[in-house]
Formats: C-alpha cells, sequence, structure tokens
C-alpha cells in the first residue's frame, strides 16, 4: 500500500511537471493586446548609424517604412559613429517614393515621402569626449522637440546605433526622461558608445530602457531555417522583384540580417509597457545591479569583468604625465580604442567588452613610462546570484533573458525573438506583396 502510494504520488509529480512545462509554454505564445498591428499606433523615433559598416540598417529601415502605416514616426535621425550621414536614409525614402502609388493603395495612412523626409536630422558625427556628451546636434534637438509634444503618448526611441543623440538631449533636457520609452541595439554599439551609454546610466537612472546586446540576434538565428524561411531563401523568394524597396533590401545585403528590426517589432506584436511579455521583439528581464567593473591596476586573465558590461581602468597617473601627453588603451588590436583620460590623480580608460573571452590590450603613448604595457582580462556572464536581484538603481532598466533556455547558441535571450520566426517573416512578406500590387 505504501509503495502503492509512492507511485502514484510520483506519477502525480510528473504529470504536474508536464503540465506546469505546457502551461509555460502555452504562456509564452500570449503577446500583449497593444501592438500596431491590432490598431495601437505609437510614437516611434529612430535613431539609426545607417550607412556604416554594417548594411542591416538598411534592410531595417526598408522594413521600417514598410509599416509606416501603423505606427506614427516622427524622426529619423542619423547617429553614426563612422561612415554614413542623414543621405543614406534619404536614399531608401527615394526608393519609398518609388513604391508609395502602390502602398498608399493598401492604406491611407502611408505618410507621404516628403514628410518622411522632413523629419530626418542629422545626429552626431564624433563621438562625445569622456563625459559622453558634447555639444547639442539638430538630431538632439528633434529628440527633444518630439518629447514635449503635446501627447500623452510616450515617445519610443529606437536606437539602432550611437546613442550619443539620446544622451545629449537628456543632458540638455533632462524633464523629458518620463516621456520616453528607449530600446537599445547593445552589443557592438555600445561598445562604441560606451562613453555615452556611461553618462545615461549614471545619470539618469530612471530612464525606461531595454538594454538588448544580444536578443535581437534571433531575428536572423535560429528558429525555423528550412526552406523559405532560410534567411538567404527568403529574401530570393519574398523580398527580391518586389518594387524598389525590394530592390534597395536586395543590393544591400541578399539575405536576412536587420539585426535593428526586433526594436520594430516589439511594437507591431508585443506588450510595449511591459518587456518581461512576450513579443516579436523579445522577452527581457529587469536589470541587476554591478555591471561595471573598476580596475585601478593593469589586470592578468584571472580578473573578470560582465561582458556587455562596463569596463573601466583607472590607473594612477604616472609622475610627469601631462595633460599634454596622449595615451590610448587598444583592445584585440581592434576598434575603438579607448583615450586615455586625466580625472585627478587618475588616467582613466573606459571599454564595453561584447564577448565572453579573454581580452587583451596594450596601451600607446608618447610617454615613455606607459608606451607597451599591457594586460588582460576574462569577460564573463553574471553569476545567478547578482541576475537574479533587481537593481535598485535602475527600476526601469531591462536586459537579455540570462537563462540558457532562452539562448541561442552565445547569445543570451535570442530565442524570445526567433521562436517567433515564421509570424513576423510571413507579416512582413505580405508587406513586401504591396509594392506590386495595388
Amino acid at each position: 500500500m505504501f509503495r502503492s502510494n509512492l507511485i502514484l504520488a510520483a506519477v502525480w509529480f510528473v504529470a504536474i511537471g508536464f503540465a506546469w512545462e505546457s502551461f509555460l509554454l502555452a504562456s509564452d505564445k500570449v503577446i500583449g493586446a497593444d501592438g500596431a498591428l491590432d490598431g495601437h499606433r505609437h510614437r516611434v523615433l529612430v535613431s539609426t548609424d545607417i550607412g556604416g559598416t554594417d548594411p542591416d540598417d538598411f534592410q531595417s529601415m526598408v522594413h521600417l517604412l514598410l509599416y509606416a502605416d501603423v505606427l506614427h514616426i516622427e524622426g529619423l535621425i542619423s547617429s553614426p559613429y563612422g561612415p554614413g550621414g542623414k543621405n543614406n536614409i534619404l536614399e531608401v525614402i527615394d526608393a519609398y517614393a518609388e513604391d508609395y502609388e502602390h502602398l498608399e493603395s493598401h492604406s491611407d495612412r502611408y505618410p507621404s515621402p516628403d514628410a518622411l523626409r522632413a523629419i530626418c536630422k542629422q545626429g552626431a558625427i564624433n563621438t562625445p569626449g569622456a563625459s559622453g556628451v558634447d555639444e547639442s546636434t539638430e538630431g538632439s534637438q528633434w529628440i527633444i522637440k518630439c518629447a514635449k509634444q503635446n501627447d500623452p503618448r510616450p515617445l519610443h526611441v529606437l536606437v539602432w546605433g550611437g546613442i550619443e543623440d539620446l544622451a545629449q538631449a537628456l543632458h540638455d533636457a533632462p524633464e523629458i526622461l518620463p516621456k520616453l520609452r528607449v530600446y537599445f541595439i547593445g552589443g557592438p554599439n555600445k561598445k562604441w558608445s560606451v562613453d555615452a551609454y556611461n553618462y545615461i546610466e549614471q545619470n539618469h537612472p530612471q530612464l525606461w530602457m531595454i538594454e538588448a546586446n544580444a536578443t535581437y540576434r534571433g531575428w536572423f538565428t535560429g528558429g525555423i531555417q528550412k526552406g523559405e524561411w532560410n534567411n538567404k531563401q527568403f529574401v530570393a523568394k519574398h523580398i527580391a522583384g518586389h518594387g524598389a524597396l525590394g530592390e534597395f533590401f536586395v543590393n544591400a545585403k541578399d539575405d536576412i540580417k536587420m539585426g535593428d528590426t526586433p526594436s520594430v517589432a516589439r511594437l507591431l506584436r508585443g506588450a510595449s509597457g511591459d518587456p518581461s511579455q512576450p513579443g516579436w521583439g523579445g522577452r527581457f528581464v529587469p536589470i541587476w545591479d554591478g555591471r561595471k567593473t573598476i580596475f585601478d591596476r593593469l589586470t592578468t586573465e584571472a580578473d573578470t569583468a560582465e561582458f556587455f558590461g562596463v569596463a573601466e581602468f583607472s590607473l594612477r597617473k604616472p609622475e610627469g604625465f601631462s595633460d599634454q601627453n596622449t595615451a590610448a588603451m587598444i583592445f584585440d588590436g581592434g576598434m575603438p580604442i579607448s583615450t586615455g583620460v586625466i580625472e585627478g590623480d587618475v588616467l582613466r580608460f573606459r571599454f564595453s567588452p561584447r564577448d565572453a573571452k579573454v581580452w587583451t590590450y596594450v596601451i600607446k603613448s608618447d610617454f615613455a613610462g606607459l608606451d607597451g604595457k599591457s594586460g588582460k582580462f576574462d569577460a564573463v556572464p553574471p553569476p545567478t546570484s547578482r541576475t537574479s536581484r533587481r537593481s535598485t538603481f535602475h527600476p526601469n532598466w531591462w536586459i537579455d533573458d540570462p537563462d540558457p533556455a532562452a539562448a541561442e547558441g552565445v547569445h543570451p535571450g535570442a530565442k524570445s525573438v526567433s521562436q517567433w520566426r515564421v509570424d513576423f517573416l510571413s507579416d512582413f512578406a505580405d508587406r513586401m506583396d504591396r509594392c506590386n500590387s495595388k
């Protein structure tokens, strides 16, 4: 009898386990009810490094304009950290203009090409100084103007490139902060914008922000990749031969990249006010504290810092080193370099490691006592003892889910996007058809 009860209990627990797993899987299919495709018109401002070294912003801009009838697009800002400019946004709008007659026949809410050209603004071209802010730009001023409009809806600022213009806007008009909902495609962009990011993180901790360092990769990594859903085959079947926008997309890259598109997709299908809910743009968790590591010496491989975090080197300023001297820390022989800044008695370098690996660095300086100094540190995933504790300093900040079950390979959180692959690509294919038919 006792053994029978044990067997029944075991069966019960197994059944409960399967039921709970089914519940979790089912709950992941529930999407919030305020997506743009359900009739909710969100205010959107995009800050992009289009025209730079990666063609994905061209693809994402094509996608954005195809959904311009269900979004209230208020700004298109060029915020590169290298090549690229407002003219590259205008190139995509020129393609949109060629397809406009077809698009307008499907919806009279598509904005005119001239209306889109009027909201294109040039943002910061060069990275600011060590403070993370510099002078206002046409782009930063436009963010402020849009945020101050008498509209009860929040302004969704989608940062596809450098975050300098957003940092400048918050510096110049901090009162706009409550109106902003930011989705930052971090990772490599954060690496280039580490000073502007550090300014925002330290000085505006109440900002509502999604920091997607890896989740966005689910748009082109993982999910169903066979047949027409393959990155290359999808473009060949559903993009190529579809109007001027399709041609522009293919000329940029003949397979899917679109790493910035999840920032738009979460507004199409998702709960805009709750990043913890599932949606096409991914699902996120509250950020934790301790993501910034400060070293007061040159390091070795035994020293660790959080990958996707911020690593600072605050080295004692050598005797005789003045503001006339220069020093730069170069990581893995690549770009960007971190320029040394004198802050009191220390010489400070700042860097954001985007990969979990051992990073090497060397200092290049016109000061003999520093030139050639080198070291290493290990960028590692954060421990669960930290990730399980919600930040008290950043109550409205969200980040990639560190749970291994949500990862696609080495990319945290990416599965929360890739699971919707057939859904969002099917809808995108239908939109592309609008370029050819009335």
